[in-house]
């Protein structure tokens, strides 16, 4: 229990270390929509299904926010953010390719870090990478297990929250 909780704390601490501008731009890119009456679409796969039902659901929601379904007529006051847990996922980069093709602005949340090889991040108006690439704690076999996508996920969904209400208030 003791070295879960120290590699959870450290795999936080890098993200907010190195993710925090990017967590202040997406902030700035949802606020758009919030703020112009546009919507905050919530696109999220696999199991950051988990962070659109606690952005819908929570005791404070996000703001303006709906979760994207494939039918949705996006309009140019909104603002997508796609949250998957790799950003080879083949159903977020099709969604990120039309959104980029109907010049969409949106934010990706995806594992891996910004590279050439990395198409989801190169469509992004923003982009934040959880770094994590393996699991954080050592096996027996000499492998990893525990990995917390969706709790890193929610992590920076909360960071990005608190600091799109902190615009609109300032509104």
């Amino acid at each position: 229990m003791k070295m879960l909780t120290t590699q959870l704390s450290g795999l936080l601490q890098r993200i907010a270390g190195s993710e925090e501008e990017n967590m202040e731009e997406t902030a700035r890119l949802l606020a758009q929509a919030a703020a112009r009456e546009g919507t905050v679409f919530f696109a999220t796969f696999g199991e950051m299904k988990s962070i659109s039902i606690n952005a819908q659901f929570a005791a404070e929601p996000f703001p303006s926010m709906q979760v994207w379904s494939p039918e949705i007529k996006l309009t140019s006051a909104d603002r997508v953010w796609i949250l998957t847990r790799s950003c080879e996922d083949e159903e977020a980069l099709k969604l990120a390719k039309k959104l980029n093709d109907e010049f969409i602005p949106f934010s990706a949340l995806a594992a891996e870090p910004v590279s050439e090889a990395n198409l989801l991040a190169e469509l992004a108006y923003t982009y934040i990478s959880t770094k994590l690439s393996k699991g954080l704690l050592p096996t027996e076999d000499g492998g990893r297990t525990v990995l917390p996508h969706a709790l890193a996920g929610l992590f920076v969904y909360e960071a990005v929250k608190m600091q799109v209400n902190e615009m609109l208030v300032g509104e």
